[in-house]
């Protein structure tokens, strides 16, 4: 069985949120972890000082830069044996007020990057005859959020495409699963307003937000070697809020 040092893993989205917390949990079990981010270069500097994981920055919409972001971080570090798909936005609004573009950038980062992202490491995966990619869904994905048709769709469709993966990876040792978080405390979800924000977590039976580090557990559990008979599955990790 490989050690946990011998492996690389690259979390997208990964110098902010849950992302953040995936990566300081990876390392420090013992992965080679790359960062990459597509925001700030302040705060990504920030997170590679802090943590010593190095940061890559490129867009996730854009297949050509994925494959050269892949190319740069296993130059660096050796193949990606472990993929974190975690990037993603938010540009909400209801339906008679939702634009084309606000539909498409949200499209583009959350699903359309899942699929850059997989298809950049995948063949190399199956060739080494052995993957972890996991994908981070989310509550709304699930459930629906009234003025989230763009997101609700772009999480959905996560879903679907983890266990449409998953069923090509298995016979290659390269599992696919999902994480589906429900509302967590994150830059993100702290942005929202104060009394919506009370709302929110009146619903959540357990009367919290989640912590980054609680959803990234569960990656760490998916991405372990001795998770390979898991594939194609969806963790939800959103305090009973919704219950499939």
């Amino acid at each position: 069985m490989a050690e946990a040092s011998t492996r690389v893993a690259l979390v997208t989205g990964g110098t902010s949120g849950i992302g953040a917390a995936t990566c300081e949990m990876l390392a420090t079990l013992g992965y080679r972890v790359a960062a990459n981010y597509c925001g700030s270069e302040e705060r990504a500097a920030a997170f590679a000082q802090r943590t010593g994981i190095g940061t890559w920055r490129w867009s996730v919409t854009d297949h050509d830069v994925c494959l050269a972001g892949v190319a740069a971080v296993e130059s660096a570090l050796g193949p990606i044996d472990i993929l974190v798909n975690n990037a993603g936005v938010t540009r909400d609004a209801s339906l008679a007020k939702l634009t084309p573009d606000l539909w498409r950038t949200v499209i583009d980062t959350n699903l359309t990057g899942c699929f850059n992202m997989a298809h950049a490491v995948f063949a190399g995966m199956r060739a080494r005859k052995w993957g972890r990619i996991v994908n981070i869904s989310s509550v709304n994905g699930e459930s629906g959020q009234y003025g989230q048709t763009n997101y609700a769709a772009s999480k959905a469709g996560i879903l679907g495409f983890t266990k449409a993966l998953a069923l090509e990876g298995a016979r290659a040792g390269v599992t696919v699963n999902a994480v589906a978080p429900g509302y967590t405390d994150t830059d993100m979800v702290r942005a929202v307003p104060a009394d919506v924000l009370t709302s929110i977590v009146e619903r959540i039976p357990v009367g919290r937000l989640a912590s980054p580090a609680e959803v990234a557990r569960c990656v760490a559990f998916l991405v372990a070697e001795d998770a390979g008979f898991v594939t194609g599955a969806t963790i939800d990790v959103n305090g009973g809020q919704y219950l499939r």
